[in-house]
């Protein structure tokens, strides 16, 4: 058999190898020009947080807005209303919320039969002007329908009334008492502390000692008293055999 000589592979070899060493040359560039570009990418992820944490340090509550200032000298900052006090900086319409019996929808109405801009500034109103809404409020129930007044049958007058400001809270303290003095359902529910209008009373308006507190002592005490039974009857038993004793040994002497 004849060997193949060992110079036949050096140049076919040669060429690999120069092509090997040409081939990895190029790119390398491109390979330090993306870790540049990572280490540049990654330093500023590092800095970011760091000025995040800053600007967290930084922030603090909500600045609150600056209270409002009137330029007009005749501004009011509390206006008198059916004896409320309300805010003259608020606009007018919910300035008037603030009366007891007095809605949203009453303040807008009010506001529109009394030729005022619901949301102009109640403090920029003319007293003259005030006084024209807290009348319009009075006679309320004979320009509005009956469907917006809280007495639509008044039972001592006869007639539909809407009540504003502390003759809402006095006439409804005189309907409650009426109701418990007839005794009727709703008065007697009132005179218990119990909900009225037929809510559920399981789980709520609960007035008197609350269910499932006192549970566990009230294990326990029953548990005392058990035991206490327990005991007084075992004791008139041991004393009922203690005397036999004594019987049995003398018959035996005898």
């Amino acid at each position: 058999m004849r060997v193949a000589p060992k110079d036949t592979k050096e140049p076919k070899d040669a060429p690999k190898d120069a092509a090997a060493d040409a081939g990895p040359a190029e790119p390398a560039p491109e390979k330090a020009a993306k870790k540049e570009k990572a280490g540049g990418a990654k330093a500023k992820d590092a800095k970011e947080p760091k000025e995040g944490g800053k600007s967290k340090a930084k922030a603090g509550p909500p600045a609150k807005a600056p209270k409002f200032v009137s330029t007009n000298p005749n501004f009011r900052y509390i206006v008198r209303v059916a004896n409320s006090d309300l805010d003259g900086t608020r606009p007018t319409a919910l300035a008037l919320t603030t009366v007891p019996g007095v809605g949203l929808r009453i303040a807008e109405t009010a506001c529109h039969l009394a030729h005022v801009d619901p949301g102009e500034r109640i403090g920029e109103l003319p007293e003259p002007t005030v006084e024209g809404i807290e009348s319009t409020l009075s006679s309320l129930s004979a320009k509005v329908p009956g469907w917006m007044v809280n007495h639509r049958t008044e039972p001592l007058l006869g007639s539909t009334i809407h009540y504003v400001g502390v003759d809402l809270d006095t006439r409804r303290r005189d309907d409650v008492n009426q109701m418990r003095m007839i005794r009727s359902y709703r008065g007697v529910r009132h005179e218990r502390g119990q909900k009225v209008r037929g809510q559920r009373t399981r789980s709520n308006g609960r007035t008197g000692m609350a269910a499932g507190v006192l549970k566990k002592t009230a294990k326990e005490a029953a548990a005392a008293a058990a035991k206490e039974e327990s005991g007084g009857a075992g004791k008139p038993a041991a004393a009922a055999a203690a005397p036999a004793k004594p019987a049995a040994g003398a018959a035996k002497k005898e």
